[in-house]
């Protein structure tokens, strides 16, 4: 078996100064996208490849967050796969989980 080579060990007689702190705040309840881009991010999802017959979604509605499964819309109403109804006047905003 080989000898690994020596290590030089030398000694840090300074102070390192490499590090910051960063910060950041994020509060999505301060931000309200129009009727217009929720009904663009409906479409989105429904246009999808990835929509075949239901898509999982994280809606926040003025009153909470709920995930629900989305099977189809009319055209003031999501329909999930419980067969709940959800107004869209009453989403803030929703994603795709």
């Amino acid at each position: 078996m080989k000898d690994l080579p020596k290590v030089f060990e030398g000694k840090v007689d300074n102070i390192m100064k490499n590090t910051q702190d960063i910060f950041y705040g994020n509060d999505r309840s301060t931000k309200k996208p129009d009727s217009l881009t929720i009904i663009r991010k409906i479409n989105s999802i429904f246009a999808s490849p990835n929509h075949v017959y239901k898509s999982k979604v994280r809606i926040t509605l003025t009153n909470g967050v709920v995930d629900k499964v989305l099977v189809g819309k009319t055209s003031t109403n999501l329909l999930t796969i419980d067969g709940e109804q959800i107004k869209i006047t009453d989403i803030v905003d929703i994603e795709k989980i």
